[in-house]
């Protein structure tokens, strides 16, 4: 049956065809929260691996040597205000004011390719002063775990791009909005995440 909710106005919307499970989500919801679970164990792993050979390289550059605080907060300033584009876009799919999720999808999109784009510069920057994926422990431990979440970013750029195209052609009415909305949390998750690295690897001291 389809799954019926209510939206901003009391306006009643069908979300479509979408199978609810007994925790009261649709299908589709519950296999994407299954899959940031997954996730969470992942950079928890990655995470955990930099905080263990950071301190631990027997040759330079270390982290105190290369790291640009202030340019990598407003990178990150850059990529948190795109949750707030995110919810945005959700709100007015809701509402079915297409027009304006294509805007706030595109601004979405927009400012993550912005952080990708910094963390290119800052990676060319490092590359520069020496530091590599082979240099020593922390360098290794750095770029996968900063750039695996670039990877992340990035998918979700083409997942945004994706549905901004979809709304363009007409294909993602109203009754879709559980698309935007699964995507919407794909996309906090890789802001959240990106909180959580910003502090552990550039905020916390290297003993």
């Amino acid at each position: 049956m389809a799954d019926v909710a209510a939206v901003p106005g009391g306006v009643a919307t069908d979300h479509g065809p979408h199978h609810e499970t007994n925790t009261g989500m649709s299908n589709e919801k519950v296999a994407m929260w299954a899959f940031l679970g997954s996730e969470c164990l992942l950079f928890g792993a990655l995470i955990s691996t930099y905080l263990l050979y950071r301190g631990k390289s027997i040759s330079g550059p270390t982290p105190h040597q290369i790291y640009d605080i202030p340019y990598t907060s407003v990178s990150s300033f850059v990529l948190l205000m795109s949750s707030l584009t995110m919810v945005l876009a959700l709100a007015a799919i809701q509402r079915g004011d297409s027009r304006r999720l294509r805007v706030w999808l595109l601004a979405t999109a927009l400012l993550g390719a912005t952080f990708i784009s910094g963390q290119v510069y800052e990676f060319t920057s490092f590359i520069r002063e020496g530091l590599t994926i082979k240099t020593n422990l922390f360098g290794s431990s750095f770029f996968v775990l900063t750039g695996f979440h670039g990877v992340h970013v990035t998918l979700g750029i083409v997942m945004l791009l994706s549905l901004w195209n979809l709304s363009l052609r007409g294909k993602l009415p109203q009754e879709k909005a559980e698309v935007v909305e699964i995507a919407g949390l794909y996309w906090h998750f890789v802001d959240v995440v990106w909180i959580v690295i910003f502090t552990v690897v550039y905020l916390i001291p290297t003993k």
